[in-house]
């Protein structure tokens, strides 16, 4: 085995270790060397392993075995093809670029040693997860990212919102990870193996294979796996309904929220059912569940983010749509295309968010957008780089978004054009179609608020004094629950070179790794030693690479399609809104109050969960407590007994005279019942004899 594939994940594990228990001893600088160290080691080695695998270096074996039930192996391995080679790259590079961002932005924060030591077991988790070649290593690396979520969210942990929602996260995580479980349990039972190989070779002679959910209903077995594995990455990648743990997971600090939302944790369920492939091409069912829920999520998700003013959270809802997106390509079975988009969502929305976290320096830890205005002019560099991010966040010809997103939207539309799937075929293709303009409305309403017209903070004068109280976060300076110390007043002044260079080092890539990437990584062979996709029952990938004459002639015809002028329409309704004619939306907003209120509520899901699952367990609690606890066993069991022993003692109570004459005579007239009994016994027994 290559010493690569270990150094690829041990390194940020070794960096993790130092910084989070020799942390005191080596420093902050110590701590952030150290795993910048690690991560750029695993970069390097990730970025040799993929120039390997493009020459046609695969493996696929076990590191050690964990254990032996049975006669079963229970190993830790590796599997190095294109897909993992892809995955390992672009989780590297994105953890550096976050690595390096945090010394800048985390330079106040008391816990600066702890943080980068999550961080670093972050990136070791992922990259487990990516590499793994059996189903057991896969749920550690799910498990795994999961914890350190859990962790990172709630890094803060003397701030209230920041508990709740790292606790929101872990728990909705949990009814994902149930059905993920139920899915690896089936597999386990059915086909006798944890290994990648051995289930996907065996796949095809249990396409037929039934089982019994409820008597009398039967359901193919690899349906029910594949949802039950779905249901997982609904989870993880925050699809419609379990998505609503990732908005309030903006509470943890902004480094985080890249690392989670560009290329770790919520990107893991779109490869695992990349990987899975084999499994889901065996089953419509599922198919069709996917690109349902992929679709719901791409449309509605992105409503929200419509009227969201924190900063954050408008880039997490776009996090939300585009992760919908790659989940219709899923469904349509273009596997290869929603990692396509997977990577180059990647790049440029983990440069958003850092930009976010830019602003966010530069205004002194305020978030509202609408307290923001003007910051092209003082913020020149994260101006630049939040354009150039925007614009391939929106699907702009030739950059890197559009590639991917608008592989996407014709895959769906073959789908659509074939009459596959029906009405849900029609759905996706129609909700991806719109939602590009409704990407392209919100992500330049919070661009033109943050850099364009009038500044709407404080300015000092020359003399340095504040005209007016600045729109702070409202925490004294030094909190440490506010993002390393909020201090307040002063102009905003473009962040230090350390936050600013993974900015431009992220841009470059959101510019060009479409048009240099597309041809690989969708249309030609590379992918598939990894990924199956059965042509014959789903054409939709064998009709794009019959339409696609190269990234040049794509991005020419970007320029005359359909989404093009959906993006274009959409920017334009956004410079109307809110740089033309501003008082619109406030007019909007209170003309269509009812449906405004349903956006700003998030569809009232989180009432709905609060009302049905957490109150329904509530109910079911009070109930237990009331009815079982109070009622059964302390009523019935402990204190009925206890009643019934002294109502016994009361009854023979009665009996006990305490004179001797008395228990005499019950004994001679025990002894006379007895004797009684056993004289007249046998007359009795002929009696009935006869």
């Amino acid at each position: 085995m290559n010493k690569l594939y270990l150094l690829i994940p041990l390194a940020p594990l070794a960096g993790s270790i130092i910084a989070g228990l020799f942390g005191r001893q080596i420093g902050r600088a110590g701590a952030h060397w150290v795993t910048i160290l690690g991560v750029l080691i695993s970069t390097i080695a990730s970025f040799v392993v993929f120039v390997d695998t493009l020459g046609g270096t695969t493996f696929d074996g076990d590191v050690y075995t964990w254990a032996t039930v049975g006669g079963i192996k229970l190993a830790i391995g590796f599997l190095i093809d294109p897909l993992t080679a892809t995955m390992i790259l672009v989780v590297s590079f994105v953890s550096l670029m976050v690595h390096i961002y945090t010394i800048g932005y985390m330079a106040d924060d008391p816990g600066y040693q702890r943080f980068f030591s999550y961080i670093s077991l972050f990136t070791f988790s992922m990259l487990m997860l990516v590499m793994s070649n059996n189903f057991l290593q896969l749920f550690f690396g799910w498990e795994a990212v999961g914890l350190v979520s859990y962790l990172l969210i709630g890094f803060w942990w003397k701030r209230p919102t920041a508990i709740y929602a790292a606790l929101k996260a872990f728990l909705v995580n949990r009814v994902g990870d149930f059905g993920f479980v139920l899915g690896i349990g089936l597999i386990f039972a059915w086909f006798g193996s944890l290994d990648y190989a051995t289930v996907f070779k065996a796949a095809p002679q249990m396409a037929g294979q039934t089982i019994e959910l409820l008597p009398g209903s039967n359901w193919l077995l690899l349906t029910v796996i594949c949802i039950c594995l779905f249901i997982g990455a609904m989870g993880k990648s925050a699809q419609f309904p379990l998505h609503v743990w990732l908005p309030d997971s903006m509470e943890g600090p902004t480094p985080i929220s890249a690392l989670i939302h560009a290329a770790t944790m919520v990107t893991a369920g779109i490869f695992m059912v990349a990987r899975m492939s084999p499994l889901f091409e065996l089953s419509n069912t599922a198919l069709s569940m996917v690109i349902v829920i992929g679709a719901i999520t791409a449309l509605f998700m992105g409503f929200l983010g419509m009227v969201q003013n924190d900063i954050k959270r408008v880039v997490a809802y776009s996090t939300l749509s585009q992760l919908g997106y790659m989940t219709v390509a899923l469904g349509a079975s273009a596997y290869s295309v929603a990692i396509f988009h997977l990577v180059t969502h990647a790049f440029f929305k983990a440069l958003l968010f850092l930009a976010a976290g830019s602003v966010i320096i530069g205004m002194h830890h305020d978030q509202d957008i609408r307290n923001m205005g003007g910051l092209r002019r003082y913020m020149p560099v994260t101006w630049l780089t939040s354009l150039i991010g925007t614009l391939a966040l929106i699907g702009t010809p030739f950059f890197a978004g559009f590639y991917s997103k608008d592989s996407i939207i014709e895959a769906a539309h073959a789908l659509h054009e074939a009459g596959q799937m029906g009405a849900a075929g029609a759905f996706a293709y129609y909700a991806v179609l719109f939602g590009v303009f409704v990407t392209a409305f919100y992500s330049f309403r919070m661009y033109f608020l943050v850099f364009h017209g009038k500044p709407r903070f404080p300015i000092d004068d020359a003399h340095g004094h504040d005209h007016g109280q600045p729109h702070g976060s409202g925490k004294p300076a030094g909190d440490e629950h506010d993002e390393h110390g909020a201090h307040h007043g002063g102009p905003p002044q473009e962040s230090p070179a350390v936050v600013t260079l993974p900015l431009v080092l992220l841009a470059i890539p959101s510019v060009v790794i479409g048009f240099v990437a597309i041809d690989k990584l969708v249309f030609s062979d590379f992918m598939r030693k990894a990924i199956f996709v059965n042509e014959a029952a789903h054409p939709a990938m064998k009709q794009l690479a019959e339409e696609f004459h190269g990234p040049v002639a794509m991005g020419m015809h970007g320029l005359t399609s359909a989404p093009f002028f959906l993006a274009l329409a959409g920017v334009l309704l956004a410079a109307v809104f809110y740089l033309i004619s501003p008082k619109i939306p406030a007019w909007l907003q209170a003309r269509f109050g009812a449906l405004y209120r349903l956006l700003a509520n998030k569809y009232y899901l989180d009432e709905l969960n609060e009302f049905l699952f957490a109150g329904g367990a509530r109910r079911i609690g009070m109930g237990l407590w009331k009815g079982g606890d109070v009622g059964v066993i302390d009523g019935v069991a402990i204190n009925g007994s206890a009643r019934l022993v002294a109502w016994i003692a009361g009854v023979i109570r009665y009996l006990q005279t305490g004179f001797i004459y008395h228990y005499a005579f019950a004994m001679l007239a025990g002894v006379a019942i007895v004797l009684f009994f056993f004289l007249t016994m046998p007359y009795f027994l002929a009696a009935a004899a006869h």
